[in-house]
């Protein structure tokens, strides 16, 4: 069995980390063991707020859907309840866009429910 070295490799792997880690402060972005340390948690983190941003917007959108239902007299929930018993199923992201872009659109929707 022939000896193999394997210096190339893990050259390779050690630099992939530094360079994943490009931005860093301090030492965090040059010292292997630093930068893997700080990627484990960055990459926590990145996983964590792909989560939080749907949450975000979902929030986001029912608030802009309240404001715009408040003015056609009808609260958050009064609203959706009244849709779905309508059987209209139109998503949140459309009826935020609609209340924001095209008052007009929303406003028939809110007649037709009522």
């Amino acid at each position: 069995m022939t000896r193999v070295k394997r210096g190339v490799m893990a050259h390779k792997r050690r630099k992939k980390i530094i360079k994943q880690a490009k931005g860093f402060k301090w030492g965090r972005k040059s010292k292997y063991k630093l930068a893997k340390d700080a990627l484990k948690h960055a990459w926590v983190h990145a996983y964590v707020d792909r989560k939080k941003k749907k949450r975000n917007f979902r929030q986001l959108w029912q608030i802009k859907i309240n404001a715009a239902s408040r003015a056609q007299g009808l609260t958050y929930s009064q609203f959706i309840n009244k849709l779905k018993k309508a059987k209209i199923e139109i998503d949140r992201k459309i009826l935020a866009q609609l209340a924001e872009k095209q008052p007009d659109v929303f406003e028939k929707i809110v007649e037709k429910i009522k």
